[in-house]
């Protein structure tokens, strides 16, 4: 038994809580809250008796089955089960199973069936579920869907969806090929019939994320932002051929594994030196060999197939909506008018510029009267002129500020020349070359003259 119901099993206080709807509201209120949420998630958990060996993970099954299996001897039967189910039933957190599948409109309307409810309730009263007596409840049997269960598993589906669904083919499923994808992320090993069309009956109405034809067994999901579209003919054979892709692509890893197993038996058969058992291996694996290459090229062929389907799928798409761009383009051409008017309203937009260009030169005609041009002219020549004088000013500033520049650069130049050439005499003066010269010029002087 898991945690949760073991919870249930150990709190006395939660199995008789129904004297507190009076008494204490909210005591009341917290201990329904935790029932459903356990019962809940141990139906999430395939915990909740079943019929059969199949345990569903979307709905409750009461009766005397989910009373036994609570029943403990320290705390005997849960008497306030009851007490849950109605709650739950009046908060619409559960739904009976039948209502849930035969309605017509979304369980998200705020009139979602009104009248169906007065009689469920009515129903639980007579049965003494509803009472509201302190005295042992009646647990009625039926199949409720918990909501909140469901609600999650959509979620779940619908992201994987995001992830896989890329083309319009990949967009169509039949009931295995649904299973066989979305119940791992559902962490489930299979999904039950029962949870099946629960599910694919909250998708189709009360998310309107796909189309659903339980006759053929055939589901499509939505484009994106749009709404679904009816099940075809068509839809019906690409899931026929996708299901069938997914069965074989199954099947050939088993074979090949199969193939393998009887050859190293044969091979063990030989060594052990039991060459009946080593012929029985060889036939089966021929015959597991011609199985496996009739599923490769039944699988090569259908792939081709599928290929020229959705080639086909896509062009019918692209020609789709070339005619309707085609069909918008129509349209703002009607509303344009045709080229004529188009020209009309272009020749009078070019007539009315005109107006504003001969408009524009009246205005400046009557800026301009009474104006003596002479007096015009007489001004711009002496502005003219002051501006030339201070261009002048500026420019033989300039030029004296240069000018002296260059006289500053050319003197520390000399100045620089001429410390650079005292210093190279003085270091002749230093390792005598500079005296030589003296003593041989002293020498000539003594020299007589003749």
């Amino acid at each position: 038994m898991s945690e949760l119901l073991e919870f249930l099993r150990t709190h006395e206080e939660a199995f008789h809580f129904r004297f507190q709807k009076k008494s204490n509201p909210d005591g009341y209120e917290a201990n329904a809250f935790t029932w459903l949420r356990a019962l809940s998630a141990a139906a999430k958990a395939g915990l909740i008796p079943a019929q059969n060996t199949t345990h569903d993970r979307f709905s409750i099954r009461t009766g005397e089955d989910l009373a036994r299996a609570l029943t403990t001897p320290e705390h005997g039967r849960p008497l306030a089960l009851g007490a849950v189910i109605e709650d739950a039933v009046a908060k619409r957190e559960l739904i009976p199973l039948r209502t849930f599948l035969d309605a017509k409109t979304t369980i998200y309307a705020k009139s979602w069936v009104p009248s169906p409810w007065q009689v469920i309730q009515w129903g639980l009263r007579q049965l003494g579920a509803g009472s509201g007596d302190l005295g042992e409840d009646k647990l009625v049997a039926g199949n409720f869907v918990v909501v909140a269960n469901v609600e999650a598993a959509a979620k779940a589906v619908l992201d994987e969806a995001s992830k896989t669904v890329t083309s319009n083919m990949s967009r169509i499923f039949s009931r295995d090929l649904f299973q066989q994808t979305f119940a791992p992320p559902l962490a489930l090993p299979s999904i039950s019939e029962n949870d099946m069309s629960i599910l694919l009956t909250h998708l189709a109405r009360d998310k309107s994320a796909l189309s659903y034809s339980p006759e053929s067994g055939t589901i499509k999901f939505a484009p994106t932002s749009a709404n679904p579209t009816p099940i075809t003919d068509t839809d019906t054979n690409i899931a026929s051929v996708r299901t069938l892709i997914a069965s074989l692509e199954r099947q050939i890893p088993h074979l090949q594994t199969q193939i393998s197993t009887l050859t190293q038996t044969a091979k063990d058969a030989i060594s052990s030196q039991q060459p009946l058992m080593a012929k029985s291996a060889l036939r089966s694996k021929k015959l597991a060999t011609a199985k496996l290459e009739q599923r490769i090229a039944t699988l090569t062929q259908l792939e081709e197939v599928y290929d020229k389907i959705e080639q086909a799928s896509d062009q019918v798409e692209m020609v789709r909506v070339t005619e309707a761009s085609g069909q918008a383009l129509r349209e703002l051409n009607k509303q344009t008018g045709g080229a004529e008017r188009v020209q009309d309203v272009m020749e009078g937009l070019r007539e009315e510029m005109m107006d504003v260009d001969e408009i524009g030169r009246v205005v400046a005609e009557i800026g301009t009267e009474g104006i003596d041009e002479g007096e015009v002219e007489g001004e711009l020549e002496e502005m003219e002129k002051v501006e030339r004088v201070k261009r002048e000013a500026v420019e033989r500033l300039e030029r004296e500020r240069r000018e002296e520049a260059e006289r500053v650069a050319k003197d520390k130049s000399d100045a620089d020349e001429a410390e650079r050439t005292r210093l190279k005499l003085a270091e002749l003066d230093e390792i005598g070359v500079g005296t030589a010269p003296t003593r041989h010029t002293e020498e000539k002087a003594a020299e007589p003259v003749i």
